[in-house]
This record gives structure tokens, C-alpha cells and sequence, in this order.
């Protein structure tokens, strides 16, 4: 972490269809960071994301990028600096892999020009990191979720941004999928440097990726701060309402979730 903020929100509020999904969200992540944001349900980790994108607007509050208020970003130049993924559907996307991942390099061309040189670079670079190369020129359409999930990925980081937000990028896959894509997000950030803001429902996996979690619950923010301190800090009890029961990670060294077993008691 470098301590110096790359992008701050200040008493966020937001509602949508006269409901307050935000209220007074404040926080700030450093660049270099990885940052694990969960919650119940409606918890608002969606919309959150999306108000950092300007997909939504917000009511109140103020959103800072490297100090400068985003709402002086143009849509294509905020695509320049944060790339977004989200969450994974079953949409037609009528591109092959190598073409979709071009579709990432947007934010760096201009009507009526062609793809250069270091457009294509991006872009075969996202492809070998992301190891789908050997599908680059099948279809969208044809690939599993796991596959498609990574050519997400792989079109933001073409974008060439140094913050990533991405809305449970490992949602519904099975687990080696769910594998290869937190250890490309792991190589992103600690290699890479890139700053990571990850949406995930699964606990142990914020744990288990490290840096910060910023807990949501009702719209307000009730825990931000190591990842590692959500088993000891009491909060995951408060915003989900139920008890947790811990057990210490034989290689990573710190406390886990352990599954709950109360549905098969007899």
C-alpha cells in the first residue's frame, strides 16, 4: 500500500426507486491495493461499484479519483483510469475472444481510426496473461462461463487502468475456474500493481486474498479494515445475523470460516 489515496468517497448517498441503497458511504483505496467488498443481499455492493463507474448516479456525497472529483470525468476518459467487470450473464456477444478483448482498448481510439501497433500489444498481452490464447479465436458464445469470465478480464485489463473493479468475477464457476481467476487477480495486483476492488460473497476468499475488506450492510459501511480481522471484529455476526464458527488455515495462518453443519443435525 502506497498511503496515498487513489480513489476516496465522502458521505455517498444514493437512492434508486425512492429506496436509500447507499447512506453515507465513506472510504478510500490506496493504489497498489486489493480490496474485498461483501455483504448481506441488497447490501448495496452493486450499486456502489456502479456509482464509482458513473453508470448510476448518486445523490449526494462526492466520489474522488487521484483528487480530482469524478464527475468532471468524461464517460471515456474515467474508462481510461478504472475498468470495470461485471457481473458474469448468459448475453449473446456476437465477437470472437480476440475482438471482444479489442473492444477494451476504447477508451484509447478515436472515431474512424484504426487499431495501432500498441493496441494490439495490449491486447495480446491480456490474452497471454490471462492464458486464453488458445481460444482467441472462437466465438463468445461458444465458450463456458469460466472461459468467458476471464475474457472479461482480460478486455479490462487491455484497458491499460490502474484500478480494477470487478462485481463477483467468480460467481457460479466451478472450482478450478474459480482458481485460475483469483490467481490471475493475485498476479494483477501484486505484479502488476494494479489496485483491485473485488465484490465476492464468499468470506473465506477475502480472507484468504488479504489486503482490506469493506463490509456493507443496509447501505452503510460496518467494517473497514484487514481482511484477516473480520473473524475477530464481531461484525460478520452483526450484518449477517448468525453465528460463525472459526478454524485456522493450515497454510495461510489465519482463522477461516468453517462450513455450517446445523441443516444436518438430526
Amino acid at each position: 500500500m502506497s498511503g496515498q489515496a487513489l480513489l476516496r468517497t465522502d458521505s455517498l448517498n444514493c437512492s434508486i426507486g425512492g429506496h436509500r441503497i447507499l447512506d453515507s458511504v465513506s472510504f478510500d483505496v490506496c493504489g497498489g491495493e486489493f480490496v474485498s467488498l461483501i455483504g448481506p443481499n441488497g447490501a448495496g455492493k452493486t450499486t456502489l461499484l456502479k456509482c464509482l463507474m458513473k453508470i448510476i448516479p448518486f445523490d449526494t456525497g462526492s466520489i474522488h479519483l487521484e483528487k480530482k472529483d469524478i464527475s468532471s470525468f468524461g464517460q471515456k476518459e474515467l474508462a481510461s483510469r478504472i475498468a470495470y467487470v461485471p457481473q458474469a450473464d448468459s448475453r449473446y456477444l456476437p465477437f470472437t475472444v480476440e475482438e471482444f478483448v479489442m473492444t477494451g482498448r476504447y477508451p484509447h481510439l478515436s472515431p474512424f481510426t484504426t487499431c495501432s501497433d500498441s493496441d494490439w500489444d495490449a491486447v495480446n498481452e491480456a490474452i497471454d496473461l490471462t492464458g486464453t490464447s488458445v481460444f482467441a479465436s472462437r466465438h463468445m458464445s461458444g465458450l463456458s462461463g469460466g472461459e468467458r469470465q476471464l475474457v472479461m478480464i482480460a478486455a479490462a485489463l487491455a484497458q491499460g487502468a490502474d484500478l480494477m473493479l470487478l462485481d463477483e468475477p467468480a460467481a457460479f464457476l466451478d472450482p478450478g475456474h474459480e482458481s485460475s481467476i483469483m490467481r490471475l487477480l493475485r498476479e494483477i495486483n501484486v505484479k502488476g500493481g494494479t489496485t483491485v476492488v473485488m465484490v465476492t460473497h464468499d468470506i473465506n476468499r477475502a480472507i484468504l486474498m488479504g489486503g482490506r475488506s469493506l463490509v456493507l450492510d443496509r447501505g452503510k459501511v460496518k467494517y473497514f479494515d484487514e481482511a484477516a480481522g473480520l473473524t475477530s471484529s464481531g461484525v460478520l455476526e452483526k450484518v449477517y445475523d448468525r453465528s460463525f464458527e472459526y478454524i485456522q488455515h493450515p497454510r495461510a495462518g489465519c482463522d477461516i470460516i468453517i462450513p455450517d453443519v446445523t441443516y444436518c443435525d438430526n
